[in-house]
């Protein structure tokens, strides 16, 4: 045990040792064990997109067992999905890889507004598959925000009880925030705070914009003069936003996108001092030697 991961441990004093053991071997796990940095896969896209936009750019990844193998290959922290593909490979990849059970999802045939999850899992799957951790998606700006603060709530409860990690995706969404608010400085603080508070351990946010969209905000940011102007300011102050970085914040890799700007992303969040990333389509979305070439190039800037 390192003195990075107890430290990052000691911030959660009130969880129970089954939960601080399971936190222990996200932290420990793969080419990043030790250093306090994540680096995590997430096969939900399918589910979340449709198969065809997720796993047809990279055929191979129709099959459930490609991600597990490409989370061992590349030295992963954990790997992150819905049940049906973590029950396709839980028992043939046992002990090989920490397991996040995503508890609810939604699909994109149904155009709203404010979209909203349902529950697809519980956190009795995720003990019975092995998993480190559960995971759950909010959308503050939502309509439906609160119904979803109010279920996550109480799988973090169950989830805690039974020695689970809490991973907690908060995605501004909705009918209360524009287009452009959705990643807006003041917005993924804020979010990445809910998150905070809803008793996430591990929170997860996009990457945020320069851009401000509430005018209460505003007046604040100007005038305490809080630096927002290159990414990895604006990294620094969401993890600040998340008790003082006393809880571990990392973030999403997005849409596909080129290696060199991904990359770039990635030493912005280092020096922003996030914990890390979760990296899906960037990295599925390639052919496995690509990816896992990629995945290792994003870990060893983490590392250094």
């Amino acid at each position: 045990m390192t003195e990075r991961v107890k430290e990052i441990l000691s911030w959660y004093s009130s969880d129970n040792p089954g939960t601080l053991t399971n936190l222990a071997r996200l932290l420990n796990h793969g080419r990043l064990a030790g250093t306090g940095r994540l680096v995590i896969l997430p096969v939900d896209q399918g589910f979340e997109h449709g198969p065809a936009r997720s796993f047809g750019p990279n055929p191979p990844a129709y099959d459930p067992r490609y991600h597990f193998e490409l989370a061992i290959e590349a030295g992963c922290n954990a790997y992150a999905a819905p049940l049906g593909f973590l029950e396709a490979g839980a028992r043939e990849y046992a002990g090989e890889i920490p397991l996040i059970l995503k508890l609810n999802d939604h699909d994109v045939l149904y155009d709203e507004a404010d979209p909203n999850q349902a529950l697809t899992a519980s956190v009795a799957d995720a003990l019975r598959l092995g998993c480190v951790a559960i995971g759950f998606t909010i959308y503050p700006g939502s309509a439906h925000r609160l119904e979803m603060y109010s279920q996550i709530r109480a799988c973090a409860e169950e989830a805690k009880r039974h020695g689970l990690a809490v991973v907690i995706w908060s995605y501004p969404r909705g009918s209360g925030l524009s287009q452009q608010g959705q990643t807006a400085i003041d917005v993924v603080g804020y979010a990445a705070h809910i998150a905070a508070q809803l008793g996430a351990h591990i929170i997860k946010v996009k990457l945020p914009t320069a851009y401000i969209e509430q005018e209460a905000a505003r007046k604040v940011y100007e005038a305490q003069k809080i630096p927002i102007e290159t990414l990895a300011d604006r990294v620094r102050h969401v993890v600040d936003c998340a008790f003082k970085g006393r809880r571990i914040v990392i973030f999403s890799g997005g849409a596909f996108e080129t290696e060199e700007k991904l990359l770039e992303e990635i030493r912005a969040i280092r020096e922003g001092g996030g914990f890390g990333s979760i990296i899906g389509r960037n990295s599925f979305q390639r052919p496995k030697p690509e990816a896992v070439r990629l995945l290792h190039k994003i870990m060893d800037i983490y590392a250094s």
